[in-house]
């Protein structure tokens, strides 16, 4: 691994203005993995004036040249899929058989899949029998803004980058300064796949201060941004008066909901997945457990029984299923939620305490007891935290479902058909799975409702998302006599 790492900017990498760096540290050991550039407005500008003399090429170039590069892109992360990996791990402490698995071979999916979405995406055309014709012209946006979290980030942040770019787009991304190493080898391989200098560039840094400056620049005409729901609250007030276009993927509090009917060991094999994959650090978690009355008790010893056989270790182990927290902070605000718990009659079934020695190691831990309003279940932890609570009846479960600010996703576990299509319907959340977590297709809308986001990511929404309609009506004149 390099030990300093500058940002990208106009196909090179270049020191950030003011000479400054700070210390991405490994949340697993406390050891120092980078030393990386902390940028300021003036490195922002470099990256703008490179964006706008790169623009006029990149959006006139064809959708199939666009494809080809972008598709490139992919085939080079899979080439270093072992070295973004690694670096994954050492930045975020998750298990290095996750960064193999799930990370690294995401993120070069979304290449590859927008790449296709270049040469496909299509317009459409209405016809004025007699009179004209309208058709719809879909032009990138100009310059955008990208800006991904840390729990995912090369995956998330490939996300937004790929359709930007198959659009037309020039992009201005800021990865999380708590894992910016894999944005910064990205430039390496967009260098390599053929990128021209300035379509891409890559800034390093705070988001109190690189971050905000991207948001608030006038030549940025659209932010993509995944992240906390307050951050994303700051976000939309801020670009609000300069009309930029906003798509915000914010918090979640999902509910998991079990009826007696369910497959039960596939059910209880999915929870513990939904619940503590990458130590609870997805969006898509879900955190709140609601389980039919009938099956309550049999389910909570199962699930305590499940989570104590999932041990926190090594996350560069191959064997390890659960990592680190990505920070000690981090840690201390999810402990606060669980002393929180405890302080309003909350039972700790299982976990509850940090483990000995170092690194931000925390273990499952489950909590029982606790009413809607606790805070265990209104308020996101984004940690290996979650409730349980129990219901008897159809309405109850929709009712516990939707008493929430958030409406990101949701999980329906029943073999009852009919029931499944009810409550998806009237599940107040942007995404329902039903018998399955995480079964992503890359073709669909992702995004949620109320405090879960604005917008949508997905497919065709990403691409609709960083191009402008523009409708054009030819008049078919006067019919000759």
């Amino acid at each position: 691994m390099d030990m300093r790492w500058e940002n990208f900017i106009g196909g090179g990498y270049r020191p950030a203005s003011r000479g400054l760096y700070f210390e991405d540290l490994n949340p697993a050991t406390g050891n120092l993995v980078a030393q990386v550039a902390r940028s300021g407005s003036e490195d922002l500008q470099w990256a703008i004036d490179s964006a706008k003399e790169a623009f006029g090429s990149w959006s006139k170039t064809s959708p199939e040249a666009r494809a080809g590069i972008l598709y490139r892109i992919g085939e080079g992360l899979v080439l270093r899929e072992e070295e973004f990996a690694l670096a994954e791990t050492l930045d975020t402490g998750k298990p290095i058989a996750f960064s193999r698995s799930v990370d690294i071979p995401r993120a070069a999916a979304n290449f590859r899949f927008f790449a296709a979405a270049a040469t496909q995406f299509a317009s459409e055309a209405h016809e004025m029998p007699g009179r004209a014709i309208n058709y719809t012209l879909r032009q990138p946006v100009g310059i955008v803004g990208c800006i991904a979290p840390w729990n995912l980030p090369l995956y998330l942040m490939s996300w937004k980058i790929a359709p930007a770019l198959a659009a037309g787009n020039c992009v201005v991304a800021k990865p999380s300064e708590f894992s910016p190493v894999t944005a910064a080898m990205l430039g390496e391989v967009c260098n390599e796949a053929g990128l021209p200098p300035g379509v891409l560039s890559i800034l390093q840094g705070f988001g109190s201060e690189i971050g905000e400056a991207i948001v608030d620049h006038p030549d940025v005409k659209a932010i993509s941004f995944t992240g906390g729901t307050q951050t994303g609250a700051r976000i939309a007030s801020r670009t609000a008066p300069a009309f930029k276009k906003i798509s915000l993927e914010l918090g979640g509090k999902n509910p998991c909901i079990v009826f007696a009917d369910c497959d039960y060991p596939r059910t209880l094999r999915e929870i513990e997945r939904l619940a503590f994959s990458n130590s609870g650090q997805i969006c898509l978690c879900g955190s709140r457990i609601l389980v039919e009355q009938s099956i309550y008790e049999r389910l909570s010893a199962d699930l305590v029984n499940a989570a104590t056989q999932l041990h926190p270790a090594d996350p560069l182990d191959p064997a390890t299923r659960m990592g680190a927290l990505i920070s000690e902070p981090h840690l201390q605000k999810v402990h606060g939620y669980v002393e929180q718990a405890r302080s309003e009659g909350g039972r700790i079934l299982c976990g509850g305490q940090r483990l000995p020695g170092a690194g931000a190691f925390y273990p499952p831990t489950l909590i029982d007891g606790l009413g809607p309003e606790a805070a265990c279940n209104r308020e996101e932890i984004f940690g290996p935290v979650a409730t349980l609570q129990p219901f008897a009846t159809e309405e109850e479960a929709l009712e516990l479902a939707n008493h929430s600010a958030y409406g990101l996703a949701a999980t329906l576990w029943t073999e009852n058909l009919s029931r499944a299509h009810r409550m998806a319907s009237a599940l107040q959340t942007g995404i329902v799975w039903v018998n399955t977590w995480l079964l992503r297709d890359l073709r669909t809308p992702f995004g949620g409702v109320k405090h879960s986001g604005t917008g949508r990511e997905g497919g065709w929404e990403a691409m609709r998302f960083f191009t402008e309609p523009k409708n054009v009506c030819i008049n078919f004149g006067p019919r000759n006599a």
